[in-house]
């Protein structure tokens, strides 16, 4: 079993989430909350971190109740087969999901230096280090998308990897 993206159709991510679970297909919906602003009043909501984006995570050979959700567009692929996305990249993205304030999608990075950070409620999490009017953020990655999210993050809770261990997965030697 892997995880996988669905692309959905436009603002259809939270009702493809809700049918993915009633069909009993294992998924995860990243969400963020955003302030809102009406006429007559504001208000926190709930949003898609990645919009456009539903992850599940089952045998490719399962995966035709996943795509005959109402919603769903395609699974996504790269190269002529579906694009896998790491076991460790979806619990890291649910653990930033839980701890880390001021979410916000970011481009897809390739140049930057990938990092690990060492302290904290986030120990273990990497990423690239990115510097934003005068913060210091970790941006987090899910190849099989080419998305990626950030967050604040203080640099002396940073080391810089080698290239060695960019593949590997954390806590592997």
């Amino acid at each position: 079993m892997y995880w996988y993206a669905l692309y959905t159709r436009p603002r259809h991510e939270k009702k493809v989430f809700q049918q993915l679970l009633e069909k009993k297909v294992e998924s995860f919906l990243p969400l963020q909350k955003e302030l809102r602003k009406w006429k007559d009043r504001r208000k926190l909501v709930e949003t898609p971190l990645f919009h456009g984006y539903v992850f599940i995570h089952l045998d490719l050979k399962d995966r035709l109740a996943a795509l005959q959700t109402p919603g769903v567009v395609r699974l996504i692929a790269f190269g002529g087969g579906p694009a896998r996305i790491p076991d460790w990249q979806i619990e890291q993205l649910k653990r930033v999901i839980e701890s880390a304030e001021a979410l916000r999608p970011e481009e897809y990075l390739k140049a930057g230096d990938y990092v690990e950070i060492t302290g904290g409620p986030l120990a273990g999490v990497r990423g690239y280090l990115r510097e934003t009017r005068g913060e210091s953020r970790v941006a987090i990655l899910l190849d099989g998308i080419y998305q990626s999210t950030s967050f604040v993050v203080k640099q002396e809770q940073v080391r810089k990897l080698k290239p060695a261990e960019y593949e590997m997965a954390p806590g592997e030697k």
